[in-house]
């Protein structure tokens, strides 16, 4: 069974916020790192991996995404911190 992950990228900490959905996210998150993904993360210099969540299947990831999507920003920041406080770039833990 693959996994599917829900992350949230930021430029530093309680900054701007990006959320996204992926099925490889140590690629998806070099890729954004390394600013090869055109358009907002790119042009906001989002490249800390701040929060992820692993899912089994596509459609809960997708659905996840839209709903921390629609939440309000202190809500979106509240999520992070409750499980990274010091909003480490968490690349490093993913990639060991």
């Amino acid at each position: 069974m693959a996994d599917y992950w829900v992350y949230v990228l930021t430029n530093k900490p309680r900054s701007t916020l990006y959320v996204g959905v992926t099925n490889d996210l140590v690629r998806r998150a070099y890729e954004h790192c390394e600013g090869l993904v055109k358009g907002f993360t790119q042009r906001y210099g989002l490249k800390m991996l701040v929060y992820f969540e692993r899912f089994d299947a596509p459609g809960l990831a997708i659905q996840r995404e839209k709903n921390i999507e629609h939440w309000s920003r202190r809500w979106k920041l509240e999520l992070v911190e409750s499980s990274n406080p010091q909003w480490r770039d968490l690349y490093n833990d993913i990639t060991r």
